[in-house]
């Protein structure tokens, strides 16, 4: 009895533990993102190789793992399976990389964490998500949504005092300020900043509307497509013919697209294996066990992860606005799963009173089997009748 409570509770923080995953390596791949880029290495060509290595590490294991498993590959979940590596790889990854060159990395990060927002709201409209604002578990989704966003905003935006909590004397990158001169080079150039900084803006948006659009095409993906090995091959074979040929029109000099034993291999090596393998894996089976809301929110945690790693290996500081914003995105995320748990609750609490009322059902139809006579019937009809 014991120990099956304690594997039903390891089995409930299954997609917690996913997600916290998702994080981490995400952490990983702002890290050697920087690095790439303080190396010179041109953006798009890091999200071509990054979708490419990635199919490969995963196209052998969706092959033998679900080799027996796996439903049959229609022309719907192939047409799901384009827009999920578009929206979800090509698009949004691209977009993003536009919306840095025209404004900042901070900036454009500071948008994307509004992923959670727009992903509740397209869930809400796909029916994905009931927006219940009279139960508990509905104002706390909600809420928390509105925290963890709210606290990703003051990170990014307030700086505050600085909090001298270690050094390390540890700096990855070097002259971290030169760290992107391809990205800064045109804003830094144009004379209408006010102007690249809104378009800047409206890029960062659709990258977000497409990241939130591809959890809801995963969401429906998964419900005809379980297989999630196959379904994250899928994704990134999509991704990488498309990042693949938006790469090739914008940079055909075969020189910057060497890999040496350097930098530039660990990233995508990093990026394909565990930032795209092993994250898409990971976010495609949480979709699948708590829906697209779920996955979506934990974003806003990145923030808090980064800027840590930042005090320790980029000799950054930790400022007043980052403390405050990871107050807010720790109570947001303790809120949204929170009300996503009292609305599990009552879905396995409506369970064992159908099953109950369908026993009683057929217990009745057992007693009136006999045909003796009529007066039989009739107890067994006023009997009924009494419950």
């Amino acid at each position: 009895m014991g120990s099956g409570s304690c594997f039903n509770a390891l089995h409930g923080l299954k997609p917690l533990m996913l997600m916290l995953v998702v994080q981490f390596t995400s952490v990983g791949v702002n890290l050697f993102y920087k690095l790439a880029a303080n190396d010179g290495m041109d953006i798009r060509l890091i999200i071509a190789y990054r979708f490419t290595f990635a199919t490969v590490f995963l196209a052998p294991i969706a092959f033998f793992v679900e080799r027996k498993s796996r439903p049959k590959l229609t022309r719907a979940v192939l047409l799901q399976s384009f827009f999920s590596g578009l929206f979800g790889g090509a698009l949004s990854q691209n977009l993003y990389i536009a919306s840095l060159s025209l404004t900042s990395p901070t900036f454009a990060s500071a948008i994307t964490q509004l992923i959670p927002a727009i992903t509740f709201a397209l869930a809400v409209s796909f029916g994905l998500e009931r927006l219940n604002l009279r139960s508990v578990g509905g104002m706390a989704k909600v809420l928390g949504t509105s925290m963890g966003i709210g606290g990703a905003m003051l990170m990014t935006f307030y700086r505050g005092v600085a909090i001298d909590l270690w050094t390390t004397h540890v700096d990855l990158v070097h002259g971290s300020d030169q760290q992107q001169p391809h990205l800064e080079a045109a804003a830094a150039a144009s004379h209408d900043e006010f102007a690249h900084r809104v378009l800047g803006c409206l890029l960062a948006l659709a990258s977000s509307f497409g990241w939130a659009l591809w959890l809801i095409i995963q969401a429906k993906m998964g419900e005809k497509y379980p297989s999630y090995y196959s379904s994250a091959a899928l994704l990134s074979f999509m991704a990488a013919i498309q990042s693949l040929g938006f790469a090739l029109c914008v940079d055909r000099d075969w020189n910057h697209w060497k890999l040496g034993w350097n930098i530039r291999l660990l990233t995508v090596l990093y990026l394909g294996i565990v930032g795209t393998g092993v994250s898409v894996t990971c976010t495609t089976l949480c979709i699948s066990m708590r829906g697209p809301l779920y996955a979506s929110v934990f974003g806003p945690l990145v923030l808090v992860l980064v800027a840590l790693v930042g005090t320790l290996v980029l000799e950054e500081k930790l400022h007043l606005g980052s403390v405050l914003g990871a107050v807010l995105i720790i109570g947001g995320l303790y809120g949204v799963l929170w009300g996503k748990s009292k609305d599990i609750k009552k879905m396995n609490q409506s369970v064992p009173t159908t099953s109950s009322f369908e026993d009683q059902e057929s217990v009745v139809e057992i007693v009136s089997l006999p045909p003796d006579n009529n007066k039989g019937n009739n107890n067994m009809n006023e009997t009924v009748g009494h419950k």
